[in-house]
């Protein structure tokens, strides 16, 4: 069985429902907003500046990098002169690097379902994890369907609601692509690309855990 699940989704898909629904399922640690604070925790940056700046690409300082070695904690700056280069990122990078680091710790400790935040990439893509114990799923839906659960569960003006979500799913691709160096919602580096509109997100997330238990 696949140890670690990451859910990456269009916004109004209903992939964070879904990936809860399979960690409850799995009876597995569930990881989405609760990220922002232990990213915070590491980096020493508010969580509403992490919440606000997550999927910002006002930088591509980390995507020279690679995710290498000069990715330090901002909290041993001083120490070392790779500390002290980390520190001197911009503060977007700072973010991605904290939560990258959390999302490795949150891997390293057991098998857990891990919603966005490049996690797919991040854990495929360190010394850390063995790649094959984890399993990436993209949940997209047609427009219409985001929309009208944009609405009615998020809370979005219908007037701007399709104009929102288009925007939204915008800034999570650009943010993916620039920081991954892949792009966001591609099939050739997920494992699982579902429509929940086909079977509804209950039936989505009972599929995805037969996948699980199969592989």
């Amino acid at each position: 069985m696949k140890k670690i699940i990451t859910i990456s989704r269009e916004f109004g898909s209903g992939g964070h429902s879904i990936a809860k629904a399979v960690a409850e399922r799995l009876g597995l640690p569930f990881y989405d907003k609760e990220i922002i604070d232990m990213s915070a925790k590491d980096s020493g940056l508010s969580p509403e500046f992490i919440q606000k700046t997550e999927q910002s690409i006002a930088s591509g300082l980390l995507y020279t990098l690679l995710l290498g070695a000069n990715y330090v904690s901002p909290r041993s700056a001083g120490l070392t002169a790779a500390s002290q280069g980390a520190s001197m990122l911009p503060l977007e990078d700072q973010v991605f690097n904290a939560q990258r680091r959390v999302i490795i710790e949150l891997a390293q400790q057991g098998p857990c379902v891990i919603v966005g935040r490049c996690a797919d990439y991040i854990l495929k893509h360190c010394n850390e994890i063995n790649p094959d114990d984890v399993l990436n799923v993209f949940i997209t839906a047609p427009l219409e369907d985001k929309v009208k659960r944009a609405v009615e569960q998020k809370g979005l003006s219908p007037d701007g609601a399709e104009r929102d979500v288009k925007q939204i799913d915008k800034r999570r691709a650009n943010h993916y692509n620039t920081f991954t160096e892949l792009t966001w919602g591609d099939r050739s580096h997920y494992d699982l690309i579902i429509n929940s509109s086909l079977f509804g997100l209950e039936k989505t997330a009972e599929l995805i855990v037969e996948l699980v238990k199969r592989t």
